[in-house]
């Protein structure tokens, strides 16, 4: 290529720039197969995602508190619709006639799904253990409400006729509560499982309005 000049002394070549070549990359068939791996993957992934949203199930729920040592009934649980739920193992609705007359091994709380593991078909009354119920005063009792499952210790309270050191030293007798229930009056009727040995003494005690109860441990 030839360029003039200005002064008219002739044409001067010029050097020319050769083109660029743009060289293509070259797709290695291996990443090539991990890209669409990995896409296969992601829509099974997404596929496999909306499946176990759909999956639902109707399980039993716990609707209102049941206390320790209480026959669960029907009025206690409802049925719920859980969506997944894979591992927490909740009871399924359909077998509400299992639940129903067995009893709280636990606490359960209102809101929470039911498991097998929070029922008991234990007996409350352990070997050698028998029922009694007692009528108490508020005053007698401590200032919570008794659950069942609590550890509790009876205490005699003075004998208005006796005199000196027996007035002052009470027997104590451990017992476990079984249920509670309030009166209408104010009263409360404790449901207690006692050692056969000491059921006469406490019912004795109970008659004479001599007993009062301290709770010792907390279920």
């Amino acid at each position: 290529m030839s360029l003039a000049t200005r002064n008219g002394t002739g044409s001067v070549d010029a050097p020319v720039t050769p083109p660029k070549v743009v060289r293509q990359r070259r797709v290695r068939p291996g990443l090539l197969g991990l890209a669409v791996l990995l896409i296969a993957l992601g829509g099974l992934g997404a596929a496999f995602a909306v499946t176990s949203v759909r999956a639902t199930g109707s399980y039993l729920a716990v609707a209102r508190p049941v206390e320790v040592g209480r026959e669960i009934s029907t009025a206690d649980l409802i049925t719920v619709q859980v969506a997944g739920g894979q591992g927490l193992r909740p009871v399924p609705a359909g077998r509400l006639d299992e639940v129903i007359g067995k009893r709280a091994a636990v606490a359960l709380v209102p809101g929470t799904l039911l498991t097998l593991s929070q029922i008991t078909d234990d007996p409350l009354l352990g070997p050698g253990q028998q029922q009694i119920a007692l009528g108490l005063k508020t005053a007698q009792v401590p200032a919570r409400k008794l659950h069942p499952g609590d550890k509790v210790l009876l205490v005699s309270t003075p004998d208005s006729n006796a005199n000196g050191e027996a007035a002052a030293t009470g027997t104590r007798f451990a017992a476990s509560v079984i249920d509670m229930v309030n009166q209408a009056n104010d009263d409360q009727v404790v449901y207690l499982a006692l050692p056969v040995r000491d059921v006469p003494a406490v019912v004795a005690l109970a008659a004479q309005k001599r007993i009062a109860v301290v709770l010792t441990e907390a279920a």
